[in-house]
């Protein structure tokens, strides 16, 4: 069987992908994944299944947690004639359509792919990391997103550990919501850019911590974070930071290992789009984090992953009836 469409990834920009080519009875493969996350394997639904209050997704006056949207969305897709395979694409053939993808020993083939395979953030490797269901304090005071999850710190006093714009970026954001920033850099110098750096600097919410780096997040026990255990890395002297809340900024990386030598691919190993969605072969389509650097927001990823559907559908209507349809896009 050849597929109209396979899709590689879930989250908002998969399901959307899928909610609407399945509305379009393309009838959808949709091969869900999951991405790593220090010792855990995240499952269908990416990195919204490791957060818990989302406040900023229109259409939930009071809020939503991550795995419940992730949930909804899901379901409303399955309405639709959407075929899934709980697993993870292992491999990929775009030379020639129909385009090839294996999981495992399995071969799906397909006339377009649409690839939302997502972005993961990177983390410290401290067990502390992880989210509260696998003993960690993940979403109950760790996160690795200021614009997500900055809200809930009003008036406190928080930390970001990373030295690149990444970091200023997430610290300046957190000084509109909270009393004081405490930035935490393992070198005595930011590889931030020199504007970032100078409008952290004058901000007198901001702290700096220079050499050092986080031993531990404290208080698993407590299932909240009450402060961080720090050592210098100069002096080898261990002290006590006091925060509510710790976000990791050292940056974020796109899972596209598997398109490596395969699509066109930025110096941060993003996937490069033209025209929203399109990559550098006819038929595929790339929507998410996986080729988004700026905004990494669920309502963006969505956004996207109705573009990419759009595209898709245009794609196949053009090749079945030689009409240029996607002018029109």
């Amino acid at each position: 069987m050849i597929y109209k469409n396979i899709i590689l990834g879930s989250g908002p920009a998969g399901y959307t992908a899928a909610l609407y080519t399945g509305r379009a009875n393309l009838h959808p493969l949709m091969i869900d994944g999951g991405v790593g996350r220090g010792q855990e394997l995240l499952g269908a639904g990416g990195q919204l299944m490791i957060t818990t209050e989302v406040e900023n997704y229109p259409g939930f006056v009071h809020g939503i947690q991550g795995p419940d949207l992730m949930a909804i969305m899901r379901e409303q897709a399955l309405r639709f004639d959407v075929e899934v395979v709980e697993d993870m694409a292992t491999k990929v053939d775009f030379s020639e359509a129909p385009y090839r993808v294996w999981v495992g020993d399995c071969i799906y083939e397909a006339e377009t792919v649409t690839i939302a395979t997502g972005a993961s953030a990177k983390w410290l490797g401290l067990p502390e990391e992880l989210p509260a269901h696998q003993c960690g304090l993940g979403g109950r005071g760790v996160s690795a997103c200021a614009t997500c999850d900055g809200f809930f710190f009003k008036g406190q006093h928080v930390a970001v550990v990373g030295g690149g714009d990444t970091a200023m970026e997430e610290a300046i954001y957190l000084t509109n919501h909270c009393e004081r920033v405490t930035v935490i850099h393992r070198r005595d110098t930011l590889r931030a850019s020199k504007i970032m750096q100078e409008r952290a600097f004058r901000n007198p919410r901001i702290d700096f911590i220079w050499d050092t780096q986080v031993m531990r997040i404290n208080e698993v026990q407590l299932n909240t974070v009450t402060g961080l255990t720090l050592k210098n890395l100069k002096t080898d002297e261990i002290s006590n930071l006091e925060v509510t809340g710790v976000f990791i900024a050292i940056g974020h990386k796109p899972n596209t290992e598997l398109f490596e030598g395969i699509l066109e691919l930025d110096e941060l190993g993003y996937i490069r789009t033209h025209d929203d969605v399109k990559t550098n072969i006819p038929g595929i389509f790339a929507c998410g984090d996986v080729q988004d650097t700026k905004y990494r927001q669920a309502i963006t990823a969505a956004g996207s992953g109705c573009m990419a559907a759009i595209q898709a559908e245009r794609y196949l209507e053009e090749k079945h009836s030689g009409v240029n349809t996607l002018a029109e896009v």
